[in-house]
């Protein structure tokens, strides 16, 4: 068994024998970026500073021969051959790095769809290199050349090989952004998209039950997150609480239906504030929490809505026993002010 050494952190992970080093991080909780696990897309390209391993097949494309020269490899492929391999990743504190955003990278709307009565799903799909993000971040989105000023939406979606964007967005009375989306843009749009941008991505190397809690469009973050921690294996139990107002405003919940039946440590819940329903709960999360959850203590949080929901989300948790330092929130709206006016992205519930 070998030993992958991650710096600047320190932190260490065992690899099985036969194991590449990304499927020992993952092993691990530690989300490192990756698309075809083919070594054809480059995306889990890390520097190696001490050790060795076998590459294995990779394309020239995906690793140049100059970064090979320089250290280089696609962790996908890479299998360590000595007892220890030391790789340059992420901060002093072991979370990802995050990718330097892009301005106004060009996108095409592929399809467009109502998912609830005042939400709408928007399918973008680059035309030149896609956006490289995390699960949990947001982009901006707006038409300058109409005075449609660029506004903030979470992505819904982990990333794909091929770069596609999903984003769910409200309608607000008074977004202008948000009502040009609704009433004013179509299947085949060209738009421009930059970013991405946000904290609200979590400690990958978490190792403890997971509780999401979400209202209206604060979901879409929320289902990137679990996403791709299903799909890299968390095996840890994994529930989402989903805070609506009515059923018209429920949404996703084919995905979330078809993730419990694919995923046995996967759960979800919908709960109802304003109408009593069969098959849901009844009651704001602060009020129906207690039932569900009496101890949060070793639980980590993920809590994203509108910045109401989450200041009542944490006080919640914190009172089943959620340690602060497990709590995560959707931080758009305090955060980055300066950057985006108003949270067109968030419903309140």
């Amino acid at each position: 068994m070998a030993r992958i050494l991650m710096q600047p952190s320190g932190r260490a992970v065992d690899c099985a024998s036969g194991d590449t080093v990304l499927m020992a991080l993952e092993k691990a909780g530690y989300a490192l970026p990756n698309n075809c696990r083919a070594g054809a897309c480059g995306e889990c390209k890390v520097k190696v500073v001490a050790g060795q391993f076998d590459q294995g097949m990779v394309l020239d494309m995906a690793l140049s021969p100059d970064e090979r020269g320089q250290g280089y490899g696609l962790m996908c492929m890479a299998k360590p051959t000595s007892d220890e391999l030391v790789i340059e990743w992420g901060t002093e504190d072991a979370r990802p790095k995050l990718f330097p955003p892009r301005e106004d990278a060009l996108f095409v709307v592929i399809d467009k769809r109502p998912l609830a009565t005042r939400v709408v799903e928007l399918r973008l799909r680059p035309v030149g290199q896609p956006i490289r993000y995390w699960p949990g971040q947001y982009v901006t989105l707006g038409n300058p050349r109409e005075d449609i000023p660029a506004r903030a939406y979470s992505i819904s979606n982990a990333p794909r090989p091929d770069g596609e964007l999903v984003l769910q967005v409200a309608r607000s009375d008074a977004g202008i952004t948000s009502h040009w989306i609704h009433d004013g843009l179509a299947v085949g749009d060209s738009v421009k998209v930059s970013g991405a941008y946000g904290t609200f991505i979590g400690d990958p190397s978490v190792d403890t039950p997971v509780l999401c809690l979400a209202a209206g469009t604060g979901l879409a973050p929320i289902l990137a997150l679990a996403e791709a921690a299903l799909r890299r294996g968390f095996r840890k139990p994994v529930t989402l609480v989903f805070s609506a107002r009515s059923r018209d405003d429920v949404f996703s919940r084919g995905l979330m239906a078809w993730w419990r039946t694919r995923h046995r440590n996967f759960d979800f819940k919908i709960t109802l504030t304003r109408e009593t329903a069969e098959g849901h709960l009844a009651g704001r999360v602060d009020a129906i929490l207690p039932g569900l959850f009496p101890d949060l203590s070793k639980h980590t949080i993920f809590a994203a809505g509108s910045p109401q929901f989450v200041e009542t989300c944490v006080a919640a948790v914190k009172k089943q026993g959620a340690r602060d330092e497990l709590i995560h929130t959707e931080g758009f709206f305090d955060q980055q002010q300066a950057l985006v006016a108003d949270a067109d992205h968030l419903l309140s519930a």
